[in-house]
């Protein structure tokens, strides 16, 4: 906030309010200082939160770092159990990307499908009830997906995952022996995409939304299509806050731990065939061992912990960092 004082005047004889000079002193008014308290404050709480957290983590994960070393990330022999126990995570780490990259190839198309329906082909007076329904998505429990994905959608897959495997076997990781399917990486990279749907489109909807609509109406003045004035104009000055959606998307798909519990058959070994059952996952193999465990093993899972909460905290910076760069600017 600026202050506007008048200094006294300097001479003795009366001036006229045109002669007084006028200087700007620069100040913060009472609510604006109590304010910016209340969010130092909240600011301040958020990072000792996350500080404590990171430190809890690798407080707590030591032990299995000395036991194991980098082992836990270059194996995947999982033997918690035992006078020697093995703590290689490699499986469950390939696991985890893999059903996160399905999410992505999932969710992405039809994200950026529905954020260009919603804005440009819509009617207007249908935009806010499908804003307003895409936004009630992303709310709906993990466990309801989960449920939903083993009693509905996994039948419904399995022809999709006996035609993959019988078209498309040249490719490694549609290559299953096993003729049973269900419970599987495929299945849960599915489920996980239409969780992440919700946000991806959210975001990239409205950053799209931002297009200057002056741009778009002149690449249809000038006889382009709207297919290219799509591509031409709203995805070029979206691409960043579309970036940030999908890593935000990303962010979820990596920890997601309910419905990846209730779908897969949780196997800690590399699993190259999504098709069949087996594979693993980081959040479903805590859920599942935490409270079993003899300490060491507690200590690798929360060393495991820390490995997925770091990422995740660092995808969702780069996201803000993503979507807070300048727009691109139409000319």
């Amino acid at each position: 906030m600026t202050l506007l004082v008048s200094p006294p005047p300097a001479g003795a004889g009366p001036q006229t309010l045109e002669d007084v000079p006028i200087v700007l002193t620069p100040g913060k008014a009472r609510a604006d200082r109590i304010f910016f308290g209340v969010l130092l404050v909240a600011s301040t709480i958020v990072l000792l939160a996350i500080g404590g957290i990171v430190w809890f983590l690798f407080n707590h994960s030591l032990p299995a770092l000395r036991y194991a070393g980098t082992t836990i990330i270059t194996s995947d022999h999982w033997a918690a159990t035992g006078t020697h126990p093995k703590f290689g995570m490699l499986g469950v780490l390939l696991g985890t990307v893999m059903i996160a990259g399905l999410a992505l190839l999932v969710a992405l198309p039809v994200s950026l499908a529905a954020g260009l329906a919603i804005n440009e082909y819509a009617p207007r007076w249908a935009r806010r009830w499908l804003t307003a329904l895409v936004d009630l998505l992303a709310v709906v429990p993990s466990l309801i997906y989960g449920l939903w994905g083993l009693k509905v959608l996994s039948p419904e897959s399995a022809g999709v995952s006996i035609w993959l495997s019988h078209h498309a076997s040249f490719i490694p990781f549609f290559r299953e022996p096993d003729t049973t399917y269900g419970e599987s990486i495929f299945l849960c990279g599915l489920v996980v995409g239409i969780m992440i749907i919700p946000i991806v489109t959210s975001v990239s909807r409205e950053v799209m939304s931002q297009a200057p609509r002056e741009a778009c109406e002149g690449a249809l003045a000038l006889g382009g299509t709207k297919w290219g004035m799509v591509t031409d104009v709203i995805l070029p000055f979206a691409r960043n806050g579309i970036l940030g959606g999908v890593l935000l998307g990303l962010g979820r798909a990596l920890g997601e731990t309910v419905a990846v519990l209730l779908i897969l058959s949780q196997t800690n070994t590399i699993h190259w065939n999504i098709l069949g059952p087996g594979g693993g996952q980081i959040p479903a193999l805590i859920a599942n061992l935490f409270f079993s465990l003899p300490p060491l093993g507690k200590s690798a899972l929360t060393l495991a912990g820390l490995l997925l909460f770091v990422t995740i905290l660092g995808i969702n910076v780069a996201a803000r960092r993503v979507v807070g760069r300048p727009q691109v600017r139409i000319t």
